[in-house]
């Protein structure tokens, strides 16, 4: 794989192209014939960036984790407040959360090379947890990884439903309920330390 620097253009529109193509087919039905067309470049040069489409995707992926953990930090102190700003994210940005479901789908937990991104992203996290846990912000009862999960699941469970969600003016009432039910639910699974914590879980980000 060649390197890609912030002026290299090229790299640029085949990482935007294969966003949207990943986004809108997942990995099996992405094909890189669209993603060169679309990025104004050849199948070749596609490939000399990325070694295959699935390289390619766990690039994008891990561009977009990264995105999301720079918008949503993560704060082991205050888990009902990031339940919230997780489901605004996911809600305003559906695009984003379909990306990162299909590779769930589709890609192999045996096949994931060492320094994939998001299998990076997801120990940090799980670090941050046992450090907080130590600390005393969280109970140690748990196991941090189900408390990733748990407090992800929760947070995403409506970033896939929102088609159930009424039209008209009764659609922002009906999804600030539903927010309001994540950030109940996490807080009664994992109370927030922090003293100004709740006024924050409430608010929308």
């Amino acid at each position: 794989m060649v390197s890609r620097s912030s002026t290299d253009t090229t790299s640029d529109r085949i990482i935007a192209a294969a966003t949207a193509e990943f986004a809108r087919h997942g990995i099996a039905g992405a094909r890189v014939e669209r993603i060169a067309k679309a990025a104004r470049t050849s199948k070749e040069r596609v490939y000399a960036y990325f070694r295959s489409k699935e390289a390619l995707y766990r690039f994008v992926a891990g561009r977009e984790l990264a995105a999301m953990a720079r918008a949503v930090p993560m704060d082991p102190t205050d888990l009902p407040g990031y339940a919230g700003r997780m489901h605004d994210h996911a809600t305003r940005h559906p695009e984003r959360h379909r990306l990162m479901m299909w590779g769930q789908l589709e890609l192999s937990a045996g096949e994931t090379p060492p320094d994939d991104p998001v299998q990076q992203s997801l120990h940090r996290k799980i670090e941050q947890l046992r450090k907080a846990q130590d600390a005393g912000h969280l109970d140690p009862a748990w196991e941090p990884e189900d408390i990733l999960v748990f407090v992800s699941q929760l947070a995403l469970s409506w970033a896939g439903q929102t088609d159930l969600a009424p039209l008209g003016e009764e659609r922002d009432a009906f999804l600030a309920a539903r927010r309001a039910a994540i950030v109940t639910a996490v807080q009664r699974l994992f109370p927030a330390t922090a003293d100004d914590a709740a006024p924050t879980a409430a608010a929308g980000s």
